[in-house]
């Protein structure tokens, strides 16, 4: 199911912050004496710069949460043949633009021009290795993942330095307890845990890594609709380990601890065969979940998403191709994702 060799981990965003912020705003005074208009600035200008902190320590924590799901693409689901070992490699491209809070986007007064033109944009490379067997006659893959990439901001965030490395490595193994290949219908259930073995630094306002450990659970079910036409559903939810070393990304001058409540997510779409070389697929997404807490601080920071992605599979003598491509459609918290664009090669070895 979900760590076949078409499988691919959204990779998370990495965290965000900063201990250097500049004043935003520009304040003006007529008919004031030099000290009041000294005074009445600097109380101006130090209620704008609160409220940027207040923003931006909402926005650290909101960002990475968007991310955070295990996409399945078209087929994952089908129970693999046992005894055989894949090598996939992948290129993911991410764009992020407008930062929204409880449904809005800001950027349009004072105290939130920070965000007036954002854009965050992470490249990643990552090397899976895969291998099926069998359970007592029931089939199941496991793999391993280390990715390797970069998050970079620019517009009004080209303050902040672009960070690039490892990222963390994660572990997975599937289990079908139900496959019918006559009738293509398969259940699958998956776990997945992720290890803090990434690029991380706790002053960097940006890492790769996110210093945390994450479990997910996740079961899926796949079956056909009418001719090669199938359908999927999975569910899982993700859960998250504390990170005690949170300082730049939690607005903190010394490390400070961050926990995060667990995340669920729900897909579901239609897969089409054309032929024996190609396959479509599109999946719909809706992400719920994950508010953190800082220290002992709720960031009120809950994820509510809806997002798609469309998907194309190649099946040569040489190996499996895939591209795809999605974005989200609607988010409540944290940075709308404008681009998700995959590339991927799979081969048996």
């Amino acid at each position: 199911m979900c760590v076949s060799p078409n499988q691919e981990q959204k990779t998370a965003k990495p965290q965000i912050g900063g201990s250097h912020l500049p004043i935003v705003g520009e304040c003006r005074s007529h008919m004031m004496t030099t000290t009041s208009k000294f005074t009445f600035c600097a109380s101006i200008n130090y209620n704008i710069h609160m409220t940027f902190l207040r923003l931006l320590a909402y926005t650290l924590l909101s960002l990475p949460l968007t991310a955070l799901a295990i996409d399945l693409q078209p087929n994952d689901i089908v129970a693999p043949l046992p005894g055989k070992n894949h090598v996939m490699v992948s290129y993911v491209n991410t764009d992020n633009s407008t930062f929204y809070k409880n449904g809005s986007a800001l950027g349009s007064t004072r105290s939130t021009r920070q965000y007036a033109n954002p854009d965050i944009g992470t490249q990643s490379a990552i090397l899976r290795l895969i291998t099926s067997y069998a359970i007592q006659d029931l089939p199941a893959v496991s793999y391993l993942q280390l990715p390797y990439g970069s998050i970079k901001p620019a517009g009004s965030l080209a303050m902040y330095p672009t960070d690039t490395g490892i990222g963390d490595l994660t572990v997975a193994t599937a289990i079908w307890p139900y496959h019918d290949r006559e009738n293509r219908r398969y259940l699958g259930i998956a776990g997945y845990l992720t290890a803090p073995t990434g690029s991380y630094k706790s002053q960097q306002p940006f890492n790769v890594g996110e210093n945390r450990y994450k479990s997910d659970i996740q079961m899926g079910y796949q079956q056909p609709i009418i001719g090669d036409l199938d359908g999927m559903i999975a569910v899982d939810t993700m859960w998250f380990g504390g990170n005690s070393q949170c300082a730049a990304a939690c607005l903190s001058a010394t490390n400070t601890s961050l926990t995060q409540k667990p995340l669920t997510t729900t897909q579901l779409g239609p897969i089409y065969k054309i032929n024996q070389t190609y396959t479509i697929g599109a999946s719909y997404f809706y992400v719920a979940g994950g508010a953190t807490t800082i220290g002992n601080n709720y960031q009120n920071n809950v994820v509510n998403t809806q997002r798609y992605l469309l998907s194309a599979l190649a099946y040569y003598p040489f190996g499996r191709i895939s591209l795809q491509y999605g974005r989200d459609m609607e988010i409540k918290n944290g940075f709308i994702e404008d681009r998700r664009f995959i590339v991927r090669y799979t081969t048996e070895f």
